[in-house]
């Protein structure tokens, strides 16, 4: 499994959503765009299919922008992913055209490894990856006399 361009510039800029999450105003794509270094559209595009699946809410107008429909701590890595990428263990049966015992057996050991990689999204949080981000953070901050 890899993460994609798509869920990382997701998750970078939920993870901004997160942090301003208790300010009055929305951010703008710009404003998180420019921060990361996200193309524009491409922002926008990810954030309108968030928006969709519920994960963040727009605002409109010249003040308009976006934030997080729930509070950070409520909102896995899985959501995010799934929303995108469609995560969602299918109902469908192993390949037919596979029809061995190997391709059964090869078949359940990556069906285990979908299910424990889902396992770890659903355990992290927004607030999770910024409480690790402000953690190291504060390590690499180093005090000169």
């Amino acid at each position: 499994m890899e993460l994609s361009c798509k869920s990382q510039y997701a998750l970078l800029a939920l993870i901004e959503l997160a942090t301003h999450y208790h300010d009055p105003e929305p951010k703008q794509v710009r404003q998180i765009s420019a921060q990361h270094n996200i193309p524009d559209r491409y922002l926008e595009q990810l954030l309108a299919t968030l928006r969709r699946c519920g994960i963040v809410r727009s605002q409109r107008g010249s003040k308009g922008g976006y934030y997080l429909a729930k509070e950070p701590g409520k909102i896995t890595l899985f959501d995010v992913v799934n929303s995108l990428e469609g995560l969602e263990p299918e109902a469908s049966t192993q390949n037919s055209c596979l029809n061995t015992v190997e391709s059964a057996i090869i078949w359940e050991v990556w069906q285990e490894a979908e299910h424990k990689a889902n396992a770890v999204l659903q355990k992290y949080t927004l607030k999770d990856l910024c409480e690790q981000r402000d953690a190291r953070q504060q390590k690499d901050i180093m005090y000169y006399i």
